[in-house]
């Protein structure tokens, strides 16, 4: 096997093990065990201060949860295909640039 291969290997394994590890142990607390930065912050300003008033307003309101889960796990797909397409096009630009230096000119 690769160095490179087994690197990336290693890598993947090390990402899966984050990301299951917590919801395999039950490591969330309360109703909602694994609730986002969002949720938690306005929880806190809400119990510190009960009559703030938020100064901008939601422009389009998912209406439920699993539609807003959709939403950002869409979110989500797209950055990272872009991600990926924009890797994989500039490693071939790389491999192109490199493989014409490395042809002898005539």
């Amino acid at each position: 096997m690769k160095r490179f291969t087994r690197t990336n290997l290693v890598l993947l394994l090390a990402v899966l093990a984050l990301a299951v590890a917590p919801v395999a142990l039950g490591l969330g607390s309360g109703d909602e065990p694994f609730t986002g930065a969002d949720a938690l912050a306005e929880q806190a300003i809400v119990d510190d201060h009960p009559d703030y008033e938020p100064w901008f307003a939601p422009i389009y309101e998912p209406p439920s949860g699993e539609v807003e889960s959709a939403l950002f796990a869409l979110q989500a797909a797209l950055g990272a295909g872009f991600l990926g397409y924009y890797f994989g096009v500039a490693r071939t630009r790389q491999r192109q640039r490199s493989t014409a230096a490395e042809q002898p000119r005539e």
